[in-house]
């Protein structure tokens, strides 16, 4: 057995811990020894090549299977989507320290502001900083957000009508781009959105045209669209004020994606080993596992490439938040579907074996 005192000896061991428990028990004290028979004489450190290989094949030593040329494929597509999921949820908690949305007051100073001289119509209020159907989300909402509607949950905003005339609109926009300059804003180019009218047999362009100017300041979005016709209660223009990214939120993902694709992995790995035939439902656990990553990943593979194309066509101070991107919670049913086949995948898993459990990495090479 390699010293305990050992200063290299307990740093090798310590990079065994890719390893899965059962082999360390089997086979740590021989790996180490070998390794400092082959240490130059002096040397207190691993090498870094020895580090990288001792991690690398102890997290595909994790899978098991070491005849199979595709599990760390499976495994990756694993470790990954729950990556992204446990990051959207990080991102999801981060933006609640983002700080109230504006109120009234602060509004309608942000209008004054911005389009000195013309008179403030009526405010609405955001009841959250994300709602849906323009309220707060709550249990009751449940069955709505998961059976189609998931897309209604979105990031909310004050809303200020503007009292303007029809006339009005390009000094409108020529005021508000004035100012906004003048007052510190970082102004993006106004986005044009064809005006249309929709009928029972389909929507026809009507030739005007929406415009739309965005800005951001501090962390206040604003977004003032000025229509080519009047809504429901007479107004031409109107401002939203928003809440920009806070800065914990890229923290979250990436403290939570790492966490997320490591716990992937490393669950993977376990119901890779545990259901190695002859377990008997080694071929169930393999058909629910396929389930669960088609649920998990079409809904990215369907909103990921149509949000990437609304960002390029139009300016976003704010982008949408990460969980849009994975098509949530527009297509949350199919997470929650995909996650009870993952949960009957791991009650299958944990059934016992006919045999026992296999050294899944006797056939590798340690340092490759």
């Amino acid at each position: 057995m390699p010293p305990t005192g050992d200063p290299l000896a307990r740093r090798y061991r310590r990079l065994l811990i890719g390893y899965p428990r059962d082999w360390r028990r089997a086979r740590a004290d021989e790996v180490v020894a070998v390794l400092l028979d082959t240490a130059t004489p002096g040397r207190t450190r691993p090498t870094t090549r020895e580090a990288v290989n001792l991690l690398r094949h102890g997290l595909r030593a994790r899978l098991g299977r070491p005849a199979s040329r595709t599990v760390v494929a499976w495994a990756t597509l694993a470790a990954v989507i729950c990556g992204l999921f446990t990051a959207a949820l990080a991102t999801w908690a981060a933006w609640h320290t983002a700080r109230p949305l504006p109120d009234r007051a602060a509004a309608r100073a942000v209008v004054a502001e911005v389009l000195p001289g013309h008179e403030v119509g009526g405010i609405d209020p955001a009841a959250a900083l994300f709602t849906f159907y323009s309220q707060p989300l709550r249990a009751r909402n449940l069955d709505s957000l998961l059976l189609g509607d998931g897309g209604e949950y979105q990031q909310a905003s004050v809303t200020v009508a503007v009292t303007s005339a029809p006339t009005q609109r390009q000094e409108v926009l020529a005021l508000a781009r004035r100012r906004l300059d003048e007052t510190g804003w970082r102004t993006y180019p106004t986005h044009v959105r064809p005006d249309v009218t929709c009928r029972v047999d389909g929507c026809t362009p009507t030739g005007a045209v929406t415009e739309i100017v965005t800005a951001r300041r501090g962390d206040t979005a604003l977004t003032l669209t000025v229509a080519p016709r009047p809504s429901i209660d007479d107004t031409y223009v109107t401002v939203g004020l928003s809440r920009a990214t806070p800065t914990a939120v890229p923290v979250a993902a990436v403290a939570g994606g790492l966490l997320g694709a490591a716990a992937g992995w490393l669950l993977f790995g376990w119901v890779s080993r545990r259901t190695e035939r002859p377990h008997p439902a080694a071929g169930t656990v393999t058909v629910l596992y396929a389930a669960t990553m088609l649920l998990w990943w079409a809904p990215v593979l369907l909103a990921a490439p149509s949000l990437f194309r609304h960002h390029l066509g139009e300016p976003h101070p704010v982008w949408h938040p990460l969980w849009e991107w994975l098509g949530q919670p527009a297509l949350s049913l199919f997470f929650v579907v995909g996650a009870g086949c993952a949960l009957c995948g791991l009650a299958l898993a944990a059934l016992p074996r006919r045999g026992p459990l296999p050294y899944a990495a006797d056939q590798h090479e340690l340092l490759g």
